[in-house]
């Protein structure tokens, strides 16, 4: 695998996204927002057909749109007029009918291109798309690292963040923003339909065996980058999509630390009385 350049770029790009995508799925996850990737994902293939009709990169006509409409759905959220999981819904359902729609128009040609879309292609990555991939991908960890703190209070408690001085709408536009990037750049990796489990997952699974934001965040990074490269590498090996396969690997880490934290609380709970009386717990 490492003497091909072509899975070389394939690694690297899926590394990258699978390091990234949770470092901004751990502030989703704290604001209970976990489903927003996918909604985004559905609004970035309406960005995939602008690009094909116009002739134009659809990555980053992707990009383009997918941050619009993430900073309108969290204007509408901010001011409480619609609720979060309708606001969801159109963005499911709007997004999808409009990709399905402008695909369409593009002509026959560009509907292989879809499934590339929709399910990931990390076999077509070129050294263009990694640039744009490493690029924003720095981007977004660099802001997401940086920004731990205020971003943290104003997902906790946006109210205390207010009081406490903070820049409440800019902070929450931002997270808007670097959602719909992360979203994009990961839809050469996973595919748009599964982008939002590489945010979530991980994440998931950071949580069963860390207690602080902090450690749960790093924690999540390492577990997406492991199952990058795992999902790569098997994929590889059993000639199988690399998304799903990566998807795949995460989830299987989740169900395997999830048994083995749910395994040490049973034994915890069991020995607890008896360690109680021990002479050298006195």
């Amino acid at each position: 695998m490492f003497g091909s350049e072509l899975m070389l770029r394939a690694l690297c790009a899926a590394l990258v996204i699978g390091v990234c995508a949770p470092t901004l799925g751990t502030y989703l996850v704290q604001r209970r927002m976990s489903m927003i990737g996918d909604g985004i994902g559905h609004v970035a293939l309406t960005g995939v057909g602008v690009g094909l009709i116009l002739d134009q990169s659809p990555v980053l006509a992707a990009v383009v749109v997918a941050a619009l409409c993430a900073v309108g759905v969290e204007l509408v959220r901010e001011r409480g007029r619609t609720p979060g999981d309708l606001a969801l819904a159109v963005l499911f359902y709007g997004g999808i009918a409009g990709g399905v729609l402008l695909v369409g128009a593009a002509g026959r040609s560009s509907g292989g291109n879809l499934l590339s879309y929709l399910f990931g292609s990390l076999g077509t990555v070129t050294d263009t798309d990694l640039a744009v991939i490493g690029g924003l991908g720095a981007a977004v960890l660099s802001a997401m690292l940086l920004l731990r703190p205020a971003l943290f209070a104003v997902c906790h408690d946006e109210e205390f963040a207010r009081v406490c001085g903070l820049p409440v709408r800019a902070l929450n536009m931002l997270l808007a923003v670097t959602t719909a990037v992360t979203v994009t750049i990961a839809m050469r990796a996973v595919g748009l339909l599964l982008v939002s489990a590489l945010m979530v997952v991980p994440v998931a699974t950071a949580q069963q065996v860390t207690r602080g934001f902090r450690g749960t965040q790093l924690a999540a990074m390492a577990v997406g980058g492991l199952a990058a490269f795992l999902g790569v590498a098997i994929s590889w090996q059993a000639d199988t999509a690399p998304g799903a396969t990566i998807v795949m690997v995460a989830i299987a880490a989740f169900v395997v630390v999830a048994l083995a934290a749910g395994l040490r609380r049973t034994l915890v709970r069991r020995s607890g009385p008896t360690d109680r009386w021990l002479p050298w717990r006195t």
